[in-house]
């Protein structure tokens, strides 16, 4: 396994893997791994030749109110889970790398970073777009892969690929939960023991959600009311947003007709957490 540092380094491997007709899978990552991004690799490696996890705090997805200090970045676990998987490449620049002096470029994807998380998250999804896309350039991956937890982060992806005609197939996972249904997250690990009990709610009030569907409640406002009465019978959470929404361009859905996107944030104490699941009435 390689660890890479420099974007023009990372470049040139691919080309030489390129050029031996050899396909690339690549795993964005912020690091601090989980069962969630192990499952991604997996996927990676069932598919591709050469699997490649970028391993980098993007910086510019964050507000200067959220924790880009306090993110875990637990390099050397990373590093063991990664070779224990088959990775054969972890890319891991410094910010100076990928953001050089007097950097001023950025993507930004209109209407569908406005709403849920990035409502509430000014500039987010613009530092995500923009980290993506240089990460699809340097490595010049044939797929990348996402996790369905950050569902509104994978459609906004999937947009930017296709606006900006980059070659590339997004494929999006399955979220990985915990045994008693909490989606794994990096964050989890902030929760202390009473928390950690209580953020089981965000699954309960989705599958409560998707019950209500299935059973023929078709009134958006009428489920809302019944996840939100669900999460505040714990003390610990506070709803940033509950939505029912369209799959391909998120807009609100009043009346449920056809697959759409139950996406939620609460937070638990002091920790944001995010949530989503997809259902056909």
């Amino acid at each position: 396994m390689k660890i890479i540092h420099k974007p023009r380094i990372m470049s040139g491997l691919s080309c030489k893997i390129k050029m031996q007709h050899k396909t690339i899978g690549l795993v964005p990552t912020m690091g601090a791994l989980h069962e969630g991004h192990l499952s991604l690799i997996r996927r990676a490696r069932k598919d591709n030749d050469y699997v490649v996890v970028s391993i980098f705090v993007n910086p510019t997805q964050f507000s200067p109110k959220e924790d880009l200090k306090k993110y875990p970045r637990p390099l050397k676990q990373d590093m063991r889970l990664c070779k224990k998987e088959g990775v054969d490449i972890i890319f891991y620049p410094s910010v100076e790398m990928m953001y050089p002096k007097d950097y001023k470029t950025y993507i930004k994807v209109s209407k569908l970073d406005e709403v849920l998380c990035g409502k509430f998250r000014p500039g987010h999804f613009q530092g995500v777009t923009t980290v993506v896309a240089k990460l699809f350039n340097i490595v010049s991956a044939d797929n990348a892969y996402f996790g369905q937890k950050d569902a509104q982060q994978a459609i906004i992806i999937q947009k930017m690929v296709i606006d900006l005609n980059i070659p590339v197939r997004i494929k999006i996972t399955p979220t990985v939960r915990e045994k008693d249904g909490l989606a794994m997250s990096s964050r989890n690990a902030y929760l202390n023991q009473k928390e950690r009990k209580e953020a089981v709610v965000l699954y309960q009030a989705l599958k409560l959600a998707g019950r209500l569907i299935k059973q023929g409640n078709k009134n958006s406002a009428d489920i809302i009311k019944r996840m939100q009465y669900l999460i505040l019978t714990k003390k610990s959470a506070k709803i940033q947003y509950l939505a029912i929404v369209d799959t391909q361009d998120l807009r609100l859905v009043s009346r449920i007709k056809e697959k759409i996107l139950i996406a939620l944030a609460v937070s638990i104490g002091k920790t944001r957490l995010i949530d989503n699941i997809t259902v056909v009435p």
